[in-house]
């Protein structure tokens, strides 16, 4: 269900500082770690002595010391030592590729030989000087690909979100979708409206009126395995939508790291990025604690709506026009998934 070759966001560095941490990534019990260089690390969260979860422990040393009886074991999956004990023998773990970029740590579950750092997307808003970036972390119990569906179709914005983010026009607006390779891309413009809440509050936050009509846009792109980015913004009619000049618009990247955890729960990174008052560190907070609720509605809908899935398995949902930006997604997972099962066949046939 999980294409395992593919970098997935684990954790932020903080979660890491000074301590292990377990977090279940595709279905796989991983601990987090800094070696002796700070580097981050990932083994199996499973100690080979009696199998008790390593990320209860502690590091020393940079070596991941086991919180049972005190195996230390390298970044590399072996393990180096036990008091009073002789381990050499004991069999590695597992240990995943890490990459630390972009101010996330991420994870490859998948066969460590095809790891390559240079195939994770570029993000390079999230640490340029030009850009602010705020964000947090949800764990939600649903499928992560309903979360998918929700970032691809932003029409339930109208009635999820109706007291900072939705409007009519949303719903009045008919999106257009495209597939290009790997990704695919929902766009919907709207012409001529007035700044929901939360987007009059950009307005003057960027020292734009916030009472005159606007245009709107929402462009959403999925890539695999599972991230979704959004640009999103209003500017001041007539000046171009968004193609507008800077000085007529408040504009912003939303970012949304989704990392399956279960069949049925998932890690979800999200966050905005802005590059209008990037040093204004008060506004990103603000902006922060407006996604923060906001994504709070989104976790209740997503959650329940996963409940009644659960208990009906066999209704059949049905779909809509708005619903291709969802629907072209899965069919990339679903392609990439059954080229990831067939791989070992050619492999043994070749």
């Amino acid at each position: 269900m999980f294409i395992q070759d593919a970098w997935y966001v684990a954790c932020t560095p903080d979660e890491i500082d000074g301590k292990p941490l377990g977090r279940t990534v595709c279905g796989h019990a991983l601990a987090f770690f800094r070696d002796a260089q700070g580097r981050a690390a990932a083994v199996e969260d499973f100690c080979p002595h009696r199998g008790a979860p390593l990320s209860l422990g502690f590091v020393r040393d940079g070596r991941l010391v086991c919180g049972y009886h005190g195996l230390e074991m390298g970044a590399d999956g072996k393990v180096c030592a036990m008091p009073c004990q002789r381990v050499q023998g004991f069999p590695r773990i597992r240990s995943f590729p890490v990459v630390e970029r972009y101010g996330f740590i991420w994870v490859w579950p998948g066969r460590a030989e095809h790891a390559d750092p240079s195939t994770i997307p570029d993000f390079a808003w999230l640490d340029s000087p030009g850009w602010a970036y705020g964000g947090g972390l949800y764990h939600i119990d649903c499928d992560y690909r309903l979360m998918i569906d929700n970032l691809m179709d932003l029409t339930h914005e109208t009635y999820v979100h109706a007291s900072s983010i939705g409007q009519r026009e949303i719903e009045e607006s008919v999106p257009a979708t495209r597939v290009e390779g790997d990704m695919v891309i929902t766009s919907r413009h709207m012409q001529g409206i007035q700044a929901p809440p939360f987007w009059a509050a950009a307005l003057r936050a960027n020292d734009l009126a916030d009472d005159v009509p606007c245009d709107r846009w929402q462009i959403c792109r999925f890539t695999p395995p599972s991230h979704v980015m959004i640009e999103v913004g209003v500017a001041h009619a007539g000046h171009g939508g968004y193609d507008a000049d800077p000085r007529h618009k408040a504009s912003s990247i939303v970012v949304d790291f989704i990392t399956p955890e279960t069949e049925t729960t998932h890690w979800y990174f999200w966050g905005m990025a802005r590059n209008f008052k990037p040093g204004d560190a008060e506004l990103t907070a603000s902006i922060r604690e407006g996604q923060r609720r906001i994504f709070g509605e989104d976790r209740e809908m997503l959650e329940r709506q996963q409940r009644n899935i659960s208990a009906q398995p066999q209704r059949k949902l049905l779909g809509l026009n708005i619903d291709a930006g969802g629907v072209q997604s899965r069919k990339i997972i679903d392609r990439l998934l059954a080229a990831e099962r067939q791989e070992p066949e050619n492999l043994r046939s070749a």
